[in-house]
């Protein structure tokens, strides 16, 4: 683990609550340990209660499951995990997302269906015309009646030979806490699917 978790590195932390995930950098790695410096106070993140980290590695991103065994204000103590995976080489997770949503760009709606998506964006058909300068709104469904208010801006529009195109794009933020909350919905997908 030492060769994968090193100083100065960042790492998500999602605890049983995704709501209350966190992100800090790595001060400090130890044989059975390393220090990690929250960005924020850890809320409900709790003493040797098991969490879900990631992290950008050169090998890919890297998941694994440990606890905290120490917690003092934004400095945290945690256990070396026992084993770790990684999910896939790109930045970020991408997975099949199959769901019918709408766009919208000042008092246009464009009518999508969704093939993939990861917290860098999206990729979706559609019967209607998509303006590749244009920023919309869209909102993405998580789970149950959870889902994340999105600005989305298309990079590359391509004709579908059997009509409408397809679009892929990248999303666009109002907060780092919602990105990490898409960044855990799928990584946490890709593990289940995986897991089937």
């Amino acid at each position: 683990m030492r060769e994968l978790v090193v100083e100065n590195q960042e790492i998500l932390i999602i605890p049983q609550n995704f709501k209350f995930a966190n992100r800090g950098k790595v001060t400090e790695v130890r044989a059975t340990d390393f220090t990690l410096e929250l960005d924020y106070e850890p809320e409900n993140i709790l003493l040797n209660t098991y969490c879900e980290f990631y992290t950008q590695t050169s090998h890919g991103k890297l998941y694994f499951d440990s606890y905290a065994k120490e917690i003092d204000g934004k400095t945290l103590i945690i256990a070396s995990p026992a084993k770790h995976k990684f999910l896939q080489r790109r930045q970020y997770t991408r997975i099949k997302f199959i769901n019918n949503l709408e766009l919208y760009y000042q008092n246009n709606m464009c009518k999508i269906s969704t093939l993939d998506i990861s917290a860098g964006g999206m990729k979706f058909t559609t019967q209607d015309n998509i303006d590749i300068d244009a920023s919309y709104s869209v909102s993405v469904p998580l789970v149950e009646d959870k889902s994340l208010q999105c600005i989305f801006q298309p990079i590359r529009v391509e004709k579908r030979n059997e009509g409408g195109y397809t679009v892929s794009g990248q999303f666009v933020y109002k907060s780092g806490h919602d990105k990490m909350i898409l960044t855990q919905f799928c990584a946490k997908r890709s593990v289940e699917i995986k897991n089937k």
